[in-house]
């Protein structure tokens, strides 16, 4: 059931975008497309060498058929969580799907110890919270993720997201592996 969700993210994401930007994430995904089908040949074949009559159709499709994901009213929204590692593009990809369709999608509102600056506002930009309140956030698991920065923690919590997908949008953040 995850691999299905996953592969509806993308398609959405590729229903979403149609620009040359997003080619190399679908080159990249039709290449291991290739790939599985490659391997699911050859273990098609040793299994059907093996035992023709009941192995050979038990083996999955090599292809699985990507379709639009279509949300039913009654379905909650979900979150997108974009993970890459740094310079790859994954902010970009989270703005633009954002800007495509601010009706739609939103990101939510991360928290910080960094020191707010004149221009900021709390609950804008960032949450500014204290190291002791944002560790006991950490503590007691109310940090979706987290981070350390130039000595600052940020992090995204469950909250700030359920905020978003309480207003009936997508929650959509952007991640780095570490």
């Amino acid at each position: 059931e995850e691999t299905l969700q996953a592969t509806e993210v993308v398609a959405c994401i590729w229903g979403v975008f149609s620009s040359p930007d997003v080619f190399a994430l679908t080159a990249g995904f039709r290449r291991s497309m290739r790939l599985c089908r490659r391997k699911a040949r050859i273990n098609q074949q040793s299994c059907y060498t093996r035992c023709p009559s009941s192995c050979y159709s038990s083996v999955a499709a090599p292809y699985e058929e990507v379709v639009r994901y279509q949300r039913h009213p009654t379905d909650r929204n979900r979150l997108i969580i974009l993970v890459g590692p740094p310079g790859v593009g994954v902010n970009e990809l989270r703005r633009r799907l954002i800007t495509s369709n601010p009706r739609e999608f939103q990101s939510a509102i991360p928290h910080t110890t960094r020191v707010q600056k004149s221009y900021e506002m709390n609950g804008r930009e960032y949450h500014y919270v204290s190291k002791e309140t944002f560790e006991s956030m950490v503590y007691s698991h109310r940090m979706l993720e987290y981070g350390e920065y130039k000595g600052y923690l940020y992090g995204t919590s469950i909250d700030a997201v359920r905020t978003v997908l309480d207003e009936g949008k997508i929650c959509v953040i952007d991640l780095e592996p570490q």
